[in-house]
């Protein structure tokens, strides 16, 4: 009953952040990682860094940074995007929901098994079954044999990048 309770409160935040969020158009012009990119909005100004929000990708100097940069990368570098913002992160990046050809990237990158969804306050990200579904079926950064360290972890031991 309390995961039903948590995933009615979650998709309410979401209506709740959506109504708040700012929904505008770009185009890619560089991707720093597998979480980072920068977009330049069509109304002009700008370019904006973006983080994309509700996963975390490895760092690129963390084991499957460098092919996690890569997917996202190659999927959107001068890509037409739309982008839901809302708040900035602490460092200074706009969290962003970004949507290419119709897809939810952030949703794509942890099911290609490029991300995770983290969880906050013991709560499973939205991209949860994804991330699930990514690990069973042995995919990205879930096949590798040692297991990796989830970004967080690796900056709390190594710092970022």
């Amino acid at each position: 009953m309390l995961g039903w309770l948590w995933i009615g409160l979650l998709l309410l935040g979401f209506a709740h952040g959506a109504a708040l969020a700012k929904s505008w158009t770009g185009q890619v012009m560089h991707v720093s990682d597998g979480d980072t990119l920068w977009v330049q909005p069509d109304h002009g100004g700008e370019a904006r860094k973006l983080r994309l929000a509700a996963l975390d990708a490895p760092e690129r100097c963390q084991l499957w940074g460098q092919q996690a940069w890569w997917a996202l990368h190659t999927r959107l570098l001068g890509q037409p995007v739309k982008v839901e913002s809302g708040r900035l992160d602490t460092y200074g990046r706009l969290l962003a929901q970004v949507w290419h050809q119709g897809q939810d990237v952030g949703a794509w990158m942890v099911a290609q098994g490029h991300a995770w969804s983290p969880t906050y306050r013991g709560l499973p990200g939205p991209y949860d079954a994804l991330q699930r579904q990514a690990q069973w079926l042995r995919r990205g950064l879930f096949a590798h044999p040692l297991g990796l360290m989830p970004p967080r972890e690796f900056r709390r031991w190594h710092g970022s990048c």
